[in-house]
């Protein structure tokens, strides 16, 4: 007969089912709560600082409102049909889809070409990526006064040598062309070096075999920079878009300071419409007109931030590289390699 001793089971040291689940519950909403935890000062901030004001100015807009005074009588659209009846609206808002055009539209081909030249194999080209973006360090309030003293109609540098060369002066500021070309070469001068290294950031981040499958195809250079590199670098060329239309509509320092009395030339002829909002609110001190110009330049600029949108997923998604290059680049490595013979 058997016999079987029995040993006294030792208690685990176990924690309590409340202090289990209260450990576990506490884990969880930290592993589903701390990301949200972390990224919310951001979101707290811009809601004061930016979300509120942005309301707010809607029911400004909707107001009689007075610099001094404060809030008048609700006027509903009173003020937005008195901006959208003015002749000065309409033509700020010409003048400033004008410079947007000849300073937007150079500033990504050219920013486009010299990523291109940068991410070739340079020499020096730590020197050559700091030289570029070193006109973005400049301050524009120092970049607008040298530009201006350049270009002006009477003693300025341009019109010197153009004298010299036996051509007639241009009205840099006289005329509303010369203006424009003027200012959106400032803006173009500040605003290149900044998207260059944008996207030369997305042009390194390509991969090689890409460009060794289409140069086994036959493929130039430029066929590779329109083939292979454009589509590759499209969310990037649509971030540069949309950032280059929010600042191209919303240019106030080079236009402000391209004078001396800052309004936009004698008959407006570079008056921009946050110029015509700062002349609203400012100097003629009618807030309530001056949020309703706000108002329809956020709408313009979102309008064209989608049609920049739809244009540089169309363009960028033309040319995209399909999977035959690849076939194809397989089928050469396959035929290159010498056969084993027994």
């Amino acid at each position: 007969m058997t016999r079987v001793i029995t040993r006294p089971v030792r208690r685990s040291r176990r924690a309590t089912p409340t202090a289990s689940s209260w450990h576990r519950a506490l884990g969880w909403w930290d592993l589903k709560a701390s990301p949200y935890a972390y990224i919310s000062p951001f979101f707290i901030l811009f809601a004061v600082v930016g979300l509120f004001p942005l309301l707010y100015t809607v029911w400004v807009s909707l107001h009689d409102w007075d610099l001094v005074g404060g809030q008048g009588a609700y006027v509903g659209l009173d003020n937005f049909r008195f901006v959208l009846d003015q002749a000065v609206f309409w033509r700020s808002l010409f003048n400033t889809i004008s410079i947007f055009v000849l300073s937007t539209v150079p500033q990504i081909a050219i920013a486009l070409v010299l990523a291109s030249v940068l991410n070739a194999n340079l020499r020096a080209r730590t020197f050559w990526r700091m030289g570029v973006l070193l006109p973005y360090v400049i301050a524009p309030v120092a970049v607008t006064l040298i530009f201006s003293r350049m270009f002006a109609d009477q003693s300025g540098l341009v019109n010197a040598f153009l004298t010299l060369l036996n051509l007639d002066p241009v009205g840099w500021h006289r005329d509303w062309l010369p203006a424009h070309v003027v200012i959106a070469t400032m803006v173009n001068f500040r605003w290149i070096g900044f998207n260059t290294l944008v996207l030369l950031a997305a042009m390194q981040a390509i991969s090689r075999d890409l460009f060794e499958a289409a140069t086994l195809d036959g493929a130039g250079r430029i066929r590779q920079f329109f083939s292979v590199t454009i589509p590759s670098i499209r969310p990037t060329i649509i971030f540069v878009v949309i950032t280059s239309t929010i600042g191209g509509l919303q240019i106030f320092d080079e236009a402000r300071l391209y004078d001396v009395e800052g309004l936009g030339g004698n008959s407006g002829q570079w008056k921009t419409v946050t110029l015509y909002l700062y002349e609203l609110g400012w100097n003629q001190q009618r807030l309530g007109r001056a949020a309703a110009v706000a108002w329809l330049l956020f709408l313009i600029v979102i309008a064209f931030a989608l049609i920049g949108n739809w244009i540089s997923r169309s363009i960028a998604s033309a040319d995209a590289p399909t999977r035959p290059t690849s076939h194809r680049l397989r089928r050469t490595h396959v035929r290159s390699t010498p056969r084993r013979t027994v």
